[in-house]
């Protein structure tokens, strides 16, 4: 084709088209006189895609080790350079073996070689096809002796169809990217749209399949397959550009909409307030706050506060970094309800219905809340007190919380403050901080919407401390009813009355809360529950709520009372409920799978069936340890009342000593100590050998020595094995005690006498020993929990000797 004749822009390209179309099929343009290919060629790999016959573009390698072929093939006269693709280019040193390179290849002309930064850059023009017959070196630079692969004849018709299919799908391609024009100048500079085979190959470079896909379009010499192929990725090629022009089209759009929506309304901006009938933001906000502020009725200080507030607003830009902590600042302040207050329900009957209706058992409780209720109803209102629940876990500490709000009609807020190491949390940050908000307290009165709503503080005796502060002490001034009508939050910086505010503190010991924080507390002891209250807590809470949870009807999943009390005695027999009501719910869960399975069949679950459900029981009836030596005392721990055996042995006669184990704290050690001093003083008075401690070595054991003890507790029960072993006689049996020791014999009152008293009746020992100064406790017991048992209170250590071992001591000093 003379060059005159050569097209340089796509108009053109598309009139050849349709010429083209018009042509007779026996009619051919003239072809390209064939050129003169070299047999020997050296070889250049290329990792990132093939070369084709039809293209012409710039080549940079680097110049170690290609630097050298490329200098070969200058000193030819053809000046031939055969590409061929290799699919992994991580080789040794960046050198492919030779047999990672693809047979198939193209030979291109080069042309410009230059040096450049340590890289050679050439243009290559594609010319044939070359099939690679042996190689002459295996190393660079590769040499090769080819062969180039004649195109067998083809159908006139199918070539010229296919011919134009390619056609249309490079002008679809140019109408979704206009930069393959460029592309399509210097194809057209050396082809026309009648040379089949390059416009084949011309179309597959025009894509951006993968190297592997576009060397089959390579490897593939027969015209008709090798157009198939090219469709099929120009297919797909228009497929990703329409994509790709769809999701322009839409980012596009948006972007255009959102700008109109701009410009549109800060017209209109403009417009509204040229006429006087909008204001800006900055006045909207000034209005807003003090529309706030009008329906409050704030104090005198925090109405000045408010006024300078609201004038700094008004003079700063609203771009300025203190506009924004301003106006934060007014939308919190505006934002405590100032003044307002919930009216009270003073109903005392009406408050017993709701504390019956939430609340199984617990009735010591009940009347001391009903008390505190009855104090507010004389006066008018309730403050001025702050109550501390303390009791084991889930014993129903915070659901009494809400049951007092709801029979006072109040609001309830609750937040836990177990792990708080911020005193910020309490008293909030200063405003000079960024990102600075107010404490919980104002969080809560802003929520509640009232000055005076029941706010719970979870978790009081796992408040801890850090170097942000003690968040502990931070919590005197709020809890302290003399001091909360001021309380200062550090954001507002303005005087607050939390004296209406009525606080509701939860724990599980009081030992680790401050004692300046607990004394300004009034403190509520919930214990744990016996079996009966648990078995009624489970018919009418736990298990309806269970059913009514899983949308289950009562007819359709029954759970038998025996069956519930045996989860109670044989699952879960620790002081509150929560671990009852895990394993209810594991049953219904269980259960739900047998009515899936049959729904027309009702589930009833059994005594006999709870194996199915929970597997083997986690306690079973034990039978109390007994013997010479041993005593079983009562104890409690955070967790409730526990039984806990104590048991003394002569190890050896040859020396004295005296060994304690079953991690003992120092308190239960100093107690251990104060029992043996005292037993072996008095001896012969409790009719045992006097000499028996001095030629024995005695070691005193509480069981279960993973578990820490520690407690003034269990000086009688230790001083009542060791006797034990000294007389060689076992004690009563069905026996359980408590008391501290002193030397002299004196027993001493302890703690915790309702948890033990449960214990013991968990472990149904009916027999009791009590110091006599625990009496008044032990009276003040419900008579649920006294009935069937029997108590004997001792002021010295003769009456639990008599108790315990069935006689009186002899009478006189103790001997030393």
């Amino acid at each position: 084709m003379n060059d005159e004749n050569r097209k340089d822009s796509l108009e053109e390209f598309e009139e050849d088209v349709t010429e083209y179309i018009g042509k007779d099929e026996n009619s051919k343009s003239l072809a390209l006189p064939q050129q003169v290919m070299p047999q020997r060629m050296y070889i250049l790999p290329v990792s990132n895609r093939p070369f084709f016959p039809a293209q012409v573009q710039p080549v940079m390698v680097n110049q170690d080790p290609w630097q050298e072929t490329l200098k070969r093939v200058g000193e030819t006269d053809h000046r031939v350079l055969g590409i061929c693709f290799v699919e992994n280019p991580e080789a040794e040193n960046g050198i492919p073996e030779s047999e990672d390179l693809e047979t198939m290849g193209c030979a291109v002309r080069v042309h410009q070689a230059q040096n450049e930064s340590g890289k050679v850059q050439f243009i290559a023009q594609g010319l044939q096809r070359f099939r690679i017959v042996q190689w002459l070196r295996r190393r660079p630079p590769y040499l090769v002796e080819v062969e180039y692969p004649q195109e067998p004849e083809e159908p006139a018709d199918e070539l010229k169809a296919y011919t134009l299919a390619i056609i249309s799908a490079i002008k679809e391609l140019l109408r979704t990217n206009p930069l393959y024009g460029e592309e399509v100048k210097q194809y057209l500079s050396r082809f026309g749209p009648d040379d089949s085979s390059p416009l084949a190959d011309f179309g597959a470079s025009m894509t951006s399949a993968p190297g592997r896909e576009l060397q089959d379009v390579l490897d593939t010499v027969p015209l008709l397959r090798r157009m198939e192929k090219v469709l099929l990725l120009m297919r797909k090629e228009q497929e990703v550009a329409r994509l790709q022009s769809e999701i322009n089209e839409e980012v596009n759009e948006k972007v255009q909409k959102h700008q109109r929506e701009f410009f549109l309304r800060e017209q209109l901006k403009v417009i509204q307030r040229e006429l006087g009938i909008a204001k800006d933001d900055k006045t909207a906000d000034v209005e807003r706050f003090e529309e706030r502020m009008a329906k409050l009725n704030p104090p005198e200080a925090v109405q000045e506060r408010f006024k300078d507030e609201i004038q700094k607003l008004q003079v700063l830009e609203q771009g300025s970094p203190e506009y924004g902590v301003t106006r934060n600042y007014l939308d919190w302040i505006t934002q405590v309800p100032w003044g307002v207050h919930s009216q009270d329900h003073f109903d005392l009957a009406e408050a017993r219905k709701i504390l019956d209706r939430d609340h199984d058992g617990l009735d010591d409780v009940k009347d001391r809340i009903i008390e505190f209720l009855a104090e507010g109803t004389f006066k008018g209102e309730v403050s001025g007190s702050i109550l501390l629940l303390v009791g084991p876990p889930g014993v129903g500490k915070t659901s009494i919380g809400h049951s007092v709000a709801d029979a006072l009609g109040r609001e309830f807020y609750r937040f836990s403050v177990g792990g708080m190491r911020d005193e910020a949390e309490i008293k909030g940050h200063r405003r000079t901080y960024i990102g600075a908000m107010p404490g919980k307290f104002v969080q809560a009165l802003k929520d509640s919407k009232v000055a005076n709503p029941v706010i719970m503080l979870d978790e009081i005796d796992k408040i801890g401390s850090s170097y942000q502060g003690d968040p502990a002490s931070a919590l005197l001034e709020t809890l302290d009813p003399e001091q909360n009508r001021e309380f200062l939050d550090h954001y507002l910086d303005v005087r607050m009355d939390l004296s209406k505010v009525l606080f509701i503190c939860t724990a599980n010991q009081l030992d680790t809360i401050p004692r300046p924080l607990l004394d300004r507390m009034d403190v509520i002891r919930l214990s744990g529950y016996i079996g009966e209250e648990k078995l009624a807590i489970a018919k009418h809470y736990l298990v309806p709520r269970l059913l009514k949870r899983a949308g289950l009807l009562k007819k359709q999943l029954n759970i038998s009372d025996a069956a519930i009390r045996q989860v109670i005695e044989g699952y879960a027999r620790e002081a509150g409920v929560r671990n009852l009501e895990k394993l209810l719910h594991k049953i219904i869960r269980k259960g739900i799978v047998k009515l899936l399975e049959n729904p027309d069949k009702p589930v009833k679950v059994g005594v006999a069936d709870l194996q199915d459900y929970l597997g083997q029981p986690a306690f079973r009836k034990e039978k109390s340890m007994k013997g010479t030596g041993v005593v079983t005392g009562l104890a409690w721990t955070a967790m409730g009342g526990a039984t806990l055996s104590i048991e003394a042995s002569r190890i050896h006669s040859s020396q004295r000593g005296f060994k304690l184990t079953g991690q003992l704290g120092d308190v239960m050690k100093e107690s251990a100590e104060i029992a043996y001093s005292f037993v072996s003083s008095n001896l012969k008075r409790f009719k045992g050998d006097p000499t028996f401690f001095d030629k024995s070595f005695v070691h005193l054991h509480v069981p279960e020595g993973a578990t820490p003890k520690d407690g003034p507790s269990a000086g009688i029960t230790m001083a009542t094995a060791l006797l034990s072993i000294a007389r060689k006689e076992a004690p009563q049996q069905n026996l359980a005690m408590t008391g501290e020791l002193t030397l002299t014999g004196q027993v001493l009152p302890v703690g915790g006498i309702r948890e033990k008293v449960i214990a013991a009746r968990r472990q149904k020992i009916n027999n009791l020993i009590l110091p006599e100064a625990n009496r008044g406790d032990y009276e003040e017991l419900p008579d649920y929990l006294k009935e069937g048992i029997s108590v004997n209170f001792a002021k010295h250590y003769n009456d639990v000797f008599q108790v315990c071992f069935g006689n009186k001591p002899k009478q006189g000093s103790s001997v030393h």
